[in-house]
């Protein structure tokens, strides 16, 4: 009786000691913007989600905002915190050097996603991006080929200092400096705000002064300045007056250009988590990450080659 009462306590021991090695988790601080920025932030905040969650045996604990001084502080206290791993999408490309070189001081792998920081490679572990710079320049070259007259635009930027504007900006700026025939005839940042579009595109309208581009820099400020087109009675899209252009691929936007609404929308995929999460396990069992950035393959649609399938594949959302 007493060798069985032995074997059964040492039977729940064991059985003990596997619930306890079940039951730890990777602990992960995931800095990023909120999901109310635009319908590719939900997507984005929702793919990090499911990816980072407890079946899948990790313990995130989040933090969202557009501010970048918010994000820093949030990402320090993560570091005090003692997770294990940081995941960043900064608000902006600067001020990060400190909290990244804390994180290395404290033994903590910072994964950089969606959009890079301006810092030394050295104090992130890999970064698994978007090039904004690229989107930019696919879609300044689709306007290129449009062989307009005049270029006329209307330039609705994003949040200010973040890797995604000053990549869909510099393109552009580019393209205008070094041709007479382009001109911009407004560039005010709307925060990615779909409100704010609408308002700058009306008190252009209101000036009385021309234009024939729209260039928003998600697709939520495409939608408020059409809004304020439509408003106005000026045509846009195919055979329109005014040619708009968003950037993120949202379902509901590339059904936009699909239906000749809208012409052009470029690509920025949202789906990184996945990426990370098995650099992450690489090295929770000893090994090395091989490739520091991985850069996400992205294109344009455009009126006149966009398919229901692309829709199906590449959109966003609902």
């Amino acid at each position: 009786m007493k060798k069985f009462a032995r074997l059964f306590v040492a039977l729940m021991m064991v059985c003990i000691m596997a619930i306890g090695v079940a039951a730890a988790e990777i602990t992960v601080g995931i800095v990023n913007n909120p999901p109310s920025e635009s319908g590719y932030r939900e997507a984005n905040v929702k793919d990090f989600e499911a990816v980072f969650s407890a079946e899948n045996g990790y313990a995130a604990k989040t933090f969202y905002s557009l501010k970048n001084d918010e994000q820093l502080s949030a990402a320090q206290q993560f570091i005090t915190d003692g997770v294990d791993y940081l995941l960043i999408s900064a608000a902006e490309t600067t001020g990060w050097d400190a909290v990244l070189a804390s994180a290395q001081e404290n033994g903590i792998p910072v994964f950089l996603f969606d959009r890079m920081i301006d810092c030394d490679e050295e104090l992130y572990a890999a970064a698994v991006v978007s090039d904004m710079a690229n989107q930019g320049k696919l879609a300044v070259e689709w306007l290129i080929a449009q062989a307009l007259p005049e270029y006329k635009i209307i330039h609705i930027q994003g949040a200010m200092g973040s890797d995604a504007q000053i990549g869909r900006t510099g393109a552009l700026d580019k393209q205008v400096a070094e041709n007479e025939n382009w001109s911009i005839v407004v560039q005010q940042t709307a925060t990615w705000d779909e409100a704010e579009a609408k308002k700058i595109v009306e008190a252009v309208i209101n000036s009385k002064e021309d234009f024939n581009i729209i260039y928003a820099e998600n697709d939520g400020m495409a939608r408020g300045a059409v809004a304020a087109l439509d408003e106005a009675g000026i045509t846009h899209g195919v055979g329109g007056k005014v040619i708009v252009m968003g950037f993120d691929c949202n379902r509901w936007a590339l059904r936009e250009v699909l239906a000749g609404t809208w012409n052009y929308d470029g690509q920025c995929s949202p789906f990184q988590a996945a990426v990370i999460s098995d650099m992450i396990k690489t090295l929770e069992d000893g090994g090395a990450i091989e490739t520091k950035l991985v850069i996400s393959e992205e294109k344009g649609f455009d009126a006149a080659t966009i398919t229901q399938a692309d829709i199906d594949q590449y959109g966003l959302g609902e």
